[in-house]
């Protein structure tokens, strides 16, 4: 799914990227629902930033990968297995730098490669082609419930990869 917004993304480079699983669910600017392994996961786009929410019989988990107002950025590259109620749960992520053109092929290859699959949420934002944040629900089937997102700063050249696991 592929969706043009009319509000300008507001998150500013990467380091100002924050994780966590404690913040409450926020409005979403743009969100896709889709049911995997017996679990409800909804794919949430704020701003140039993600929430996740997978609902499970045993509970909720919320990943939230934002610039929150008074927490300083940073984001893990390889978090450890955490337990929740909706399951055991693992999160990494990674920040490229990249060279416009480098930029451009990797935003045309999420548009070929998230925007039209069935587990994809891709969000362009006005003033700039390359303002985008995609998510997309990888179908594993018999596995764990996976994720994965990427958020681009064309105006630093980055791109902000996150990859997450659910095992409900």
């Amino acid at each position: 799914m592929h969706t043009n917004i009319s509000t300008p993304f507001v998150d500013t480079k990467a380091s100002d990227l924050v994780w966590t699983l404690d913040h409450p669910v926020v409005e979403p600017l743009a969100a896709r629902t889709c049911r995997v392994h017996g679990v409800t996961v909804e794919l949430r786009v704020l701003g140039a930033s993600h929430q996740t929410v997978v609902r499970s019989a045993g509970g909720e988990l919320v990943e939230t990968v934002a610039c929150l107002p008074g927490v300083e950025g940073g984001l893990p590259e390889q978090g450890e297995p955490t337990g929740t109620p909706a399951g055991h749960y693992r999160f990494s992520s990674s920040v490229h730098h990249l060279a416009h053109t480098d930029l451009t092929r990797r935003v045309d290859l999420l548009h070929r490669e998230v925007a039209d699959t069935p587990g994809g949420l891709l969000v362009t934002f006005p003033g700039d082609p390359l303002a985008v944040t995609a998510l997309h629900l990888s179908p594993d089937p018999g596995g764990p419930v996976r994720w994965t997102t990427w958020h681009v700063y064309p105006q630093s050249g980055e791109l902000v990869t996150t990859a997450a696991t659910l095992t409900p």
